[in-house]
Formats: structure tokens, C-alpha cells, sequence
């Protein structure tokens, strides 16, 4: 096969924050719903705060800077060792920052 392939990862450390919850449960949380009265409802009484979607959820997590690089198409098999080698040479890998996420891999 002839070409490259362009992939793009980021790195994962313990610490990172990845978390999703309902909109359901997050409207049910007392701080949230009077911090939500206070902004958009204020001075109103007798309110409630509802979702449509039941099955909504709110993201929450650590923003990551992107890394990419190229290959040949021939090393697909290897995408992830060689990610992991480009984080270790460009000196991304750390104590507590030592996995590979592949986030988009992308022919040329």
C-alpha cells in the first residue's frame, strides 16, 4: 500500500478527570438548581427545573492537548507503539502521565 496515515493521540495521566453524569441527577443537586434559579430565574417563585431528555448527560473532563505525527501506511499494525514512541520522543511520557489514547487515525 502506498500513502500515509496521520494519527492523532493524546496522553492519559492518573490524575485526569473523566466523568459523565445525567442531566436528570445534576438538576436534582439543591446547589446546582438554586445556583440556576439565581441566574435565570431570579426574583421568581414557585419554579422547577426540567430537563426533556432523560437520558442527557453532561461531560466532564480533563482538556488534552493533541499530538499527531505521520506514518506509512504498511506500519497500521503498529499505530499504537508507534504513538507511544513519538509521546516518549518527544518527551510527553511521564511518572504519572504514561498511556497512549488514539483519537483519530486518518489516511492520506
Amino acid at each position: 500500500m502506498n500513502g500515509t496515515i496521520m494519527v492523532t493521540y493524546k496522553i492519559l495521566c492518573k490524575a485526569d478527570l473523566n466523568r459523565e453524569i445525567k442531566l436528570q441527577e445534576l438538576l436534582a443537586n439543591e446547589k446546582i438548581f438554586k445556583l440556576i434559579k439565581s441566574e435565570f430565574a431570579k426574583g421568581h417563585r414557585n419554579i422547577n427545573v426540567l430537563s426533556s431528555d432523560e437520558e442527557a448527560k453532561v461531560k466532564i473532563e480533563t482538556i488534552k492537548e493533541l499530538q499527531s505525527f505521520e506514518v506509512d501506511k504498511n506500519d497500521f499494525a503498529d499505530i499504537l507503539v508507534l504513538a507511544e514512541e513519538d509521546a516518549t520522543a518527544k518527551k510527553l511520557i511521564k511518572k504519572d502521565c504514561d498511556r497512549v489514547e488514539l483519537i483519530n487515525i486518518e489516511t492520506n
